[in-house]
């Protein structure tokens, strides 16, 4: 007499696909201590999905970081250029300013 089975069996590709579909977050944290005294704790937190839930969820870092992408590291370079120039209108308008009041001040010591 044979006994049959309805397990229903699963492959590590398809464990693998429903973690990318639908996301996992492990949490844990490590403490380093002697005799009741905490040295050192590491927090740590991992998300294991695929790239369109980690956006999903805003998880969108790796496309503005320069090491990571070409294109943040072009982006980021112009932003910066922009800021700078924007920094050294304002400095030099402020240096006038102050440089306009000392003339001013001096004009009435005399």
């Amino acid at each position: 007499m044979a006994v049959e089975h309805s397990m229903q069996s699963s492959t590590i590709v398809d464990v693998l696909e429903k973690i990318l579909d639908k996301g996992v977050v492990i949490a844990g944290d490590i403490t380093v201590g002697i005799a009741d005294v905490e040295l050192l704790t590491i927090k740590i937190r991992l998300i294991v999905a695929s790239v369109d839930k980690a956006k999903e969820i805003g998880m969108d870092w790796w496309e503005t970081d320069p090491y990571l992408s070409s294109k943040a590291s072009n982006n980021s370079t112009k932003a910066l250029e922009e800021e700078n120039e924007k920094l050294k209108e304002r400095l030099e308008s402020l240096e006038n300013k102050l440089n306009t009041n000392r003339l001013d001040q001096t004009e009435f010591n005399y």
